[in-house]
């Protein structure tokens, strides 16, 4: 608990075009090794990424659900031709591609912080509902599509969790504008919300910049949380900052050589098809 009330402390780390990589190999380190709760800002990444995700959750170290492959979520030839970067993130969730357009918000939580949220997905993710909800008051027609946040029938924010024992962490990609060519590397899920209802990227997703200003959302989000976490700005060479340097992330950079294997077995798998 803060000692300037009842409400719980959580820790603010606000990080401007901070590589996703790195993103999310602290946040990693942050759920793993710190007892503090957190919120994360990343006001854009460097440069265009793909990140893949686990299908499913984890909870406590376990995958629950199936995993999928590259070749099944990306455009494999492309993605090598154009030598755009590919991280598998230690959370569950989609597929996504970001850039410096796209803003980034965290909170990695104690269970006993939210008492009332049980650490399961589907609580997790309303309790962010909620919150977002008072962010997004008066700004356009926001709600929780299943997984996403979307306005109206359009998704603007895609989620990922991963649930230990006592903590866990909800992320988020907000699409404050995108490239739509980018979204070319990505194929059509198998497993896609049922509001989708097929549509492809052009259809399905809208940009948050048609809806509000990125500071006036960063600043909405933050005041939001303050009603429920005394929230206090944090550096990262703060000693209330673990830097265990024996941590290992799950987190990482997916090779060449990967991908390039991916894109073998499915091209043979297309000839066979074929025959």
């Amino acid at each position: 608990m803060s000692s300037r009330g009842l409400l719980p402390l959580m820790h603010l780390v606000r990080l401007n075009g901070v590589p996703i990589l790195q993103q999310l190999q602290l946040e990693e380190r942050l759920l793993r090794t710190s007892s503090h709760n957190w919120c994360i800002v990343n006001d854009g990444t460097n440069e265009p990424t793909i990140v893949m995700g686990i299908s499913g959750y984890r909870v406590d170290h376990i995958l629950v659900g199936a995993k999928q492959k590259p070749a099944e979520l990306l455009e494999i030839g492309p993605v090598l031709q154009d030598k755009v970067p590919v991280v598998k993130r230690f959370s569950g969730g989609g597929t996504v591609i970001v850039d410096h357009q796209t803003v980034f918000i965290t909170f990695i939580c104690n269970t006993d912080a939210l008492p009332s949220v049980q650490p399961y997905p589907r609580p997790i993710m309303s309790w962010s509902g909620q919150l977002y909800s008072k962010v997004f008051q008066g700004v356009g027609d926001f709600s929780l599509r299943e997984n996403d946040y979307a306005f109206g029938n359009r998704k603007f924010g895609g989620n990922a969790q991963s649930i230990t024992k006592r903590r866990w962490v909800h992320h988020t990609s907000f699409l404050w504008d995108y490239e739509m060519m980018n979204m070319g590397y990505l194929k059509l899920p198998k497993r896609a919300p049922e509001y989708r209802q097929a549509r492809d990227h052009s259809d399905f997703i809208c940009r948050m910049k048609d809806y509000i200003s990125r500071q006036e959302f960063i600043n909405r989000t933050i005041s939001a949380l303050g009603s429920q976490f005394c929230v206090t700005p944090l550096d990262l060479e703060s000693s209330d900052c673990p830097d265990d340097t024996k941590f290992v992330p799950s987190t990482r950079l997916l090779g060449k050589q990967e991908l390039e294997e991916c894109f073998e077995s499915e091209s043979g798998n297309v000839i066979l098809q074929s025959l």
